[in-house]
Parts: structure tokens; sequence; C-alpha cells
């Protein structure tokens, strides 16, 4: 799948658009995925994780949403929620996340809850591991499905685990909850993908490549090896700039794997 350009809308599913904010990055990819969902010939819309407050950006979102019947995020990173207050006050929409910290006009979501607005039902899947209170959304229509995953899986690339808010344990468990689903993935960050359990299948197998690795690399360092020095054993032929991030996994690895 392609990308948008910075601030035009492209429809992905009939009742799914996105916005590409102009924030790249090595942690956001291209940029925030604002996702705006609507069933076709409904009067609401609902927009998922409106970014930064980049005021460019949510005009260009308000405009193209029209009425807002919710603000939903995903997760508490400033990237996907920084611009949710701007939103409701231009729009009048409340402002829903799993944190209640997050929340506007209404209260926290709850999983398992199904949100109905723009014409649609949303069901929300506390998905913990990249965050605490990382959340998906489920939606299907006339026959089409999708999940939007937040930062839970991505685009391209993986997804960095940060303790202690991130949990490895958690997050396996999320994605083994993802593996039985069916839809498209409407990601965060990256492209959109055409099998949520495919994807959610090689996110498994390679943490479990990267466990491996990390055991490997203690066998030869030592039991108390830091985090430092198995990401460059482990992360030799990763260009040094993901280091960083690279090292926030391992983190995330040597307390998953010290825990058990």
């Amino acid at each position: 799948m392609t990308h948008p350009a910075y601030g035009q809308v492209r429809q992905v599913t009939p009742f799914a658009a996105v916005v590409l904010e102009d924030n790249p990055g090595p942690m956001t990819l291209d940029g925030t995925n604002t996702w705006l969902l609507r069933a076709p010939g409904a009067e609401g819309s609902v927009v998922v994780d409106p970014g930064y407050e980049d005021i460019p950006h949510l005009t260009r979102v308000a405009e193209a949403a029209g009425r807002v019947d919710a603000v939903l995020i995903t997760h508490h990173h400033a990237d996907h929620v920084e611009g949710a207050a701007w939103l409701a006050a231009r729009t009048g929409a409340p402002v829903r996340a799993f944190d209640a910290a997050l929340c506007a006009g209404e209260g926290p979501l709850v999983d398992g809850e199904v949100v109905a607005a723009g014409g649609l039902e949303l069901e929300v899947l506390h998905t913990p591991g990249h965050t605490a209170d990382s959340i998906c959304f489920t939606v299907a229509h006339d026959g089409v499905r999708a999940v939007l995953t937040g930062d839970t899986v991505l685009g391209r690339g993986t997804t960095v685990i940060i303790p202690p808010d991130g949990k490895l344990g958690q997050y396996l468990d999320s994605l083994r909850r993802l593996e039985r689903l069916a839809g498209v993935v409407l990601p965060g960050h990256g492209p959109d993908l055409p099998d949520v359990s495919l994807v959610s299948r090689g996110y498994l197998a390679h943490r479990e490549q990267r466990l491996e690795q990390v055991r490997s690399a203690l066998d030869v360092l030592g039991a108390e090896a830091s985090a430092r020095a198995v990401v460059e054993f482990v992360y030799a032929d990763v260009d040094r700039s993901l280091w960083g991030a690279a090292e926030l996994s391992v983190v995330a690895q040597l307390e998953y794997l010290r825990g058990r």
C-alpha cells in the first residue's frame, strides 16, 4: 500500500480514510496516521489518533471529518493524542481513551465495549504491551473488516516496547489476540496492510527470534550483561542510529527473560 502526500485524504476502505501528519521520524515512520471513520451515507464521523497539536494538520482533519461524533485515542503517546483537546474544542466531540486522564466529555473506554458512532460499531480491544493503555479497535461494515492497531502493529518495521510502561509478556499476549482476528490493518504509522492475522503471526515470530538471539547473547556475555552490551552483540548489523530504540526493546526482553 502507498501513503498519500501530507495533508491529503486517502480512502482505504469504504468506511476508513487516512490523513497523514507531516511528522516523519525514526519512531513515527512516515508520520502519524489520523484515521477518519464513517459509514457510507452517515452524517457523523469518528477521528482516531489526531496526532500532535499541529494546527494545519488538525484543521485539515476537522474539515475532512465534518461532524465528529467521537475522538478516539489508541494510547497516551503525544504523537497520537496531543492534538485531541484542540480538535475536541473545534468540533465539540468527546475524547475517549483507555486512560481516564486522556478523556474529555465522556468516560474511559473499557475492553469489549462497543462504540456506536459514525454509523459504525467499533469494538475496543485492550492490547497492552507497547504501553499499558494501548488499545485497538475492530470495525466491520458491509462485509469489510478492519483493525485499527495504533502502535501495537505498524505498517512496517517493529514496535518498540519501553519499560516500565511497556511489557513484552503483555505485548506477546496482545499479538496472540490480534492473530485470532480477521481484517485489514489500519496502523498508527506506516501503510495499511491486508491481513491482521498474518501480520501478527509475523510479529510473534520476529519477537521469538529476537528473544532467542538475546538468550544466545547472554550465554556468551553472561547472565547479568547490560542491555547495551546485548544490543552491540545482537544488533551489530543494524544501523547504529536505531540502537537507542533497540536498547529499549532489549531492556524489555531482559526483563521478560529474567522474570521467567
